[in-house]
Order: structure tokens, then C-alpha cells, then sequence
């Protein structure tokens, strides 16, 4: 059974737009916005949003996001081969 998370009182979300990295997939995405507890994070290259724990997510520092867009790009340019 999954418990939905509990908000951290002391901190406030991430705003759209924002780089994060989700600790429990170890996935970057662009936070798209929230449902109930959950964020909304859409994979940097675009697709289908997933749900992450707001407490288990981090933002990602330029270097940390260049570094996911190109991982990212390897990878679609692997897969269109």
C-alpha cells in the first residue's frame, strides 16, 4: 500500500519550471506543477509527467542539468538510430 507524502512544514515546493531530480527514481525532470501532495515532474526531453514525493526531490545545479540534457540526447539519438 502507498501512503501519500506528508508536506515538510518548513519548506515549500518547487515552482514550475524548475530542474529537480527525483531520489527515488533517480530521474531529472521539469516540475509542471502539483496534484494533492504530489509534484508533476515532465522528463527534460518532454513526455509523459510522473508523480514524485516533494520530500524526495532535490534541485539540480547547472552543471547537474547539462549534464542530464546530454545523457538524455545520447540516449534519443541511440534509440532513432
Amino acid at each position: 500500500m502507498s501512503t501519500a507524502p506528508q508536506p515538510d512544514p518548513g519548506t515549500s515546493p518547487p515552482l514550475p519550471g524548475t530542474a529537480v531530480r527525483d531520489i527515488a527514481s533517480s530521474r531529472v525532470g521539469i516540475v509542471m506543477g502539483h496534484e494533492g501532495p504530489w509534484l508533476q515532474l515532465r522528463p527534460l526531453g518532454g513526455g509523459r509527467e510522473w508523480d514524485a514525493d516533494p520530500a524526495r526531490v532535490r534541485p539540480v545545479g547547472p552543471a547537474e542539468l547539462l549534464q542530464a540534457r546530454v545523457a538524455e540526447a545520447n540516449a534519443r539519438s541511440r534509440s532513432t538510430g
